[in-house]
């Protein structure tokens, strides 16, 4: 993985370069928008970041990054009930549009790991239960 986008694109200003940071935050946050995702699922240096009160954009997200494409890696968290083929469908064309659509960079493909399933805590489902019994 290059440090930057080698001259990814000159115009008669001079050299715009593009971060592999920054594709990583564009990628993470079009995944969290999917519903039916729970969270990102990250190394144990996103961990320490966010228990020292940081907020990782990028958690659970690698890129790898070319003058013109990107390729990108996903690890996700699904919300229990949920159909995993559709959210992974759905995060793949979300972090293609989104990426392609900021950085005009051809996403050649969309891996998402799926590493853990949420449940609901017992306390909100017996909320949610009162409440259908209520109506």
């Amino acid at each position: 993985m290059e440090a930057l986008v080698s001259d990814y694109e000159k115009t008669d200003m001079g050299t715009i370069q593009i971060a592999p940071e920054v594709i990583e935050i564009i990628a993470g946050l079009a995944t969290v928008e999917v519903e039916g995702v729970a969270g990102m699922s990250g190394g144990i240096s996103s961990g320490i970041a966010e228990l020292l009160g940081r907020k990782n954009l990028s958690k659970g997200v690698k890129v790898e990054v070319g003058q013109r494409e990107a390729a990108i890696d996903v690890s996700i968290i699904v919300e229990y009930g949920k159909r995993i083929t559709d959210i992974a469908s759905e995060v793949q064309h979300g972090v293609k549009r989104s990426i392609e659509t900021m950085t005009g960079l051809n996403v050649v493909e969309v891996n998402v790991h799926v590493h853990d399933v949420l449940f609901k805590p017992a306390e909100k489902i017996e909320e949610e239960d009162a409440q259908l019994r209520v109506r």
